[in-house]
């Protein structure tokens, strides 16, 4: 009896049944999420879940009948999801959430978005392939919030244009440096405004060896403190994308090393680091 050859790379009927679910996400330019995804195996009421990894919260969005025999849930931009890091699952009756799979996104309204600012916060959902292959989104709500733009990197200093959403700049903006260990007077940037821009340089000579953070004071003293970060593209984790030059210099405690980057929450930092001679 001659056998006919199996291809290797064709699935079973076996492993078709234990794919994991798929979805596709499209993101608008008011913050909103909408996610299509496979039919899952079970039958009866569905559910797309968001569950943040603190493990205490969870959104839960009905899924719908959509084209081409597929399941659709909606993420409207009035619909509050606090800031962090929320894995997606689906969720069929009482069984079971399985792990989402990530699909095709499509994120292009999210480049160069300028919310309107109008709800007094800036709300932003980017979903991303985990570094296990699932489908999580990224979520930042900020209320002001201090949008971070071009870098400029001079030989002893840090240029930086920016955009602020939800508060008024006024003459007694200025921007604060806060080290993490350090103690006593923080430094300050001299803030130059238009409007709802703003500019300011900082001057790594005026730094200790230390991470340095970025706030806004738009109202100065008494007004909010607002953390700089770039939050409105499509790049969930800034920090391996955007990289910047770092500058050797000397200064009253010797020589350093100083340049920006982006944490793992986007938020804007300078770092000076001592050079070991």
């Amino acid at each position: 009896m001659t056998l006919a050859p199996q291809t290797a790379s064709q699935p079973t009927e076996e492993e078709d049944a234990v794919m994991p679910p798929r979805a596709d996400c499209i993101a608008d330019s008011a913050g909103g999420l909408t996610f299509d995804m496979t039919e899952p195996g079970d039958s009866g009421d569905t559910h797309l879940v968001l569950r943040h990894r603190d493990g205490r919260q969870e959104v839960r969005l009905p899924l719908a009948p959509a084209a081409d025999g597929r399941l659709r849930a909606a993420l409207p931009s009035g619909v509050e999801l606090p800031e962090g890091r929320w894995d997606a699952y689906a969720q069929t009756a009482d069984g079971e959430p399985q792990r989402l799979t990530p699909g095709l996104n499509d994120l292009r309204s999210l480049v160069d978005r300028v919310p309107s600012g109008a709800r007094g916060h800036v709300a932003v959902r980017i979903p991303y392939a985990t570094k296990h292959g699932n489908l999580s989104v990224r979520s930042w709500l900020r209320a002001p919030h201090a949008e971070a733009g071009e870098l400029h990197i001079g030989k002893e200093e840090l240029g930086v244009r920016g955009q602020v959403f939800g508060v008024a700049l006024t003459p007694d903006a200025y921007v604060e440096l806060a080290g993490r260990t350090e103690t006593g007077p923080l430094p300050r940037a001299e803030v130059h405004r238009d409007e709802a821009s703003f500019r300011f340089t900082v001057a790594y000579t005026r730094l200790p060896e230390g991470v340095w953070e970025l706030w806004l004071r738009p109202a100065g003293e008494n007004g909010p403190r607002v953390r700089i970060a770039r939050l409105l593209d499509d790049i969930a984790d800034k920090k391996p994308i955007f990289t910047y030059p770092k500058v050797m210099l000397e200064t009253r405690d010797g020589t350093v090393e100083a340049g920006p980057y982006y944490t793992n929450d986007n938020d804007l930092t300078v770092a000076v680091t001592a050079v070991t001679p």
